[in-house]
């Protein structure tokens, strides 16, 4: 099946050129041969006529006492004939005949184009117009035929002439017709042109829907769209509002709990705490997935949102004199949501100050239709085996040393999840710098946002 409108207005425009020049030539080459036929059929009439007037009889024997003027009927095959035929008399004939009659009383004559075909006297074709005549009247009246032959190659020769250049003129007519329906159609497409690009800007957040332009037969359509926008609009309000009701309705219990498990024995209340604090996570997570399900998208330049979060995580890691590196350039942008990946870089952020022990480096990178966001940091690092795990579960794993193991929450799982969403990768590594690298790489047009069921 052609998905391509371009393609299948071209291929109809083809066919429907084709079409049409093909009937033009059928119908000229016809009307042209009828022609050129007309006009040899009149000029042998008027030769006939003229032998004709000119026929008499002497002595019961039909002759002709003054031939035609045309020095071709004086020349052996010279592209002109005649010949006078008469019951049981010897024909009278051209000397462009030489020794050739006409015959055209064969029943097995060919016939072309409506004239007798015939062998001239060089071996060549000859079309033939033959008439029956009667001179005279009652008993003494003399029938006789008159035929008027000219070379076949003359007809062929002019018609073949006609049809180059009637070939010729089609092919530019093809060429014309083709380059205006090619025309056509990229001004018939302009309007669904238009429509992509205020699409990217609806898209963008820098419009809010098609508005009311362009031609009446897509505006129907544009309406359509337009309403399917402002219902989105609305179950993105109302989503959010239920997600915001929702933190709030949780805050509240979940602080009751942690200070009612204060009072339990150590041992219980330690496993109580981390019984809420699994819930406050799981209730986060839950928010951050429904999130992701009704976000508007936007175009979020990367060097600009990854300087907003380096300026706020900077304080947290000022104590310990640790140096962040930013290495993005500004052209380099997502069409990703700004908060989407706020959370989701700063996340990798954030998770590179808790461990940094020098320096932080923030980077970023477009090749190869990728974009490629890299999170590095000189702490301890996770070991390889751990770093599915990380992912799955929000452990930071030990350090080389493998004297501790840090719990940094969901902020990993959460900021895959994110990625995943956008239909990029989060992956794990070890950095330049020693410690951990984080790295996520988008498609360089970013990605549309996939509903997410929350997990």
């Amino acid at each position: 099946m052609i998905r391509s409108l371009r393609l299948r207005l071209a291929i109809g425009a083809s066919i429907a050129i084709g079409l049409v020049l093909l009937v033009v030539w059928l119908s000229l080459s016809r009307l042209f041969t009828d022609y050129v036929v007309d006009r040899y059929r009149a000029e042998m009439a008027t030769l006939v006529d003229t032998i004709a007037a000119q026929v008499a009889v002497r002595n019961g024997e039909l002759v002709l006492p003054r031939e035609p003027a045309d020095p071709r009927l004086s020349l052996p095959a010279g592209g002109r004939y005649w010949q006078i035929t008469s019951d049981g008399r010897a024909p009278i004939r051209s000397r462009s005949l030489w020794d050739t009659v006409i015959d055209g009383d064969r029943p097995s004559a060919a016939r072309h184009l409506g004239f007798l075909e015939m062998e001239g006297p060089d071996g060549a074709p000859v079309l033939v117009y033959q008439q029956a005549l009667t001179l005279g009247e009652g008993p003494e009246a003399q029938r006789f035929s008159v035929a008027a032959g000219f070379a076949r190659s003359e007809l062929d020769d002019a018609l073949a002439a006609f049809h180059s250049q009637i070939r010729l003129m089609l092919v530019a007519t093809a060429l014309v017709l083709a380059g205006a329906a090619f025309l056509q159609g990229a001004l018939g497409l302009l309007p669904l042109v238009r429509l992509r690009e205020r699409a990217a800007r609806v898209r963008s957040g820098e419009e809010k829907d098609f508005g009311s332009a362009g031609p009446s037969e897509v505006r129907p359509l544009v309406a359509e769209i337009n309403l399917l926008l402002s219902e989105r609009e609305a179950a993105l309000t109302q989503a959010r509002a239920r997600a915001s009701d929702l933190a709030h309705g949780l805050k509240t219990p979940l602080t009751v709990l942690a200070q009612l498990v204060e009072s339990l024995p150590q041992d219980q209340r330690r496993i109580a705490l981390e019984q809420v604090d699994l819930v406050r996570q799981r209730a986060d997570r839950q928010l951050q997935a429904a999130r992701m399900g009704v976000e508007r998208m936007a175009t979020t330049s990367i060097a600009s949102l990854g300087g907003k979060l380096v300026n706020v995580l900077r304080p947290i890691t000022g104590e310990r004199d640790v140096v962040w590196e930013v290495d993005i350039d500004p052209s380099i942008s997502l069409d990703v949501d700004p908060a989407d990946l706020a959370e989701c870089l700063g996340n990798l952020l954030d998770n590179a100050a808790k461990w940094a022990r020098t320096r932080i480096r923030l980077s970023a990178e477009a090749a190869g239709g990728r974009v490629r966001i890299v999170v590095g940091d000189d702490g301890p690092g996770v070991a390889e085996g751990d770093r599915e795990q990380a992912l799955r579960r929000g452990t930071h794993g030990e350090n080389a040393a493998g004297n501790h193991a840090a719990n940094t929450g969901l902020g990993l799982a959460i900021s895959a999840d994110i990625a995943d969403a956008y239909g990029a990768v989060l992956s794990l590594g070890q950095s330049p710098l020693g410690g951990l690298e984080t790295a996520l790489t988008f498609e360089a047009s970013g990605g549309r946002l996939k509903p997410r069921d929350p997990a």
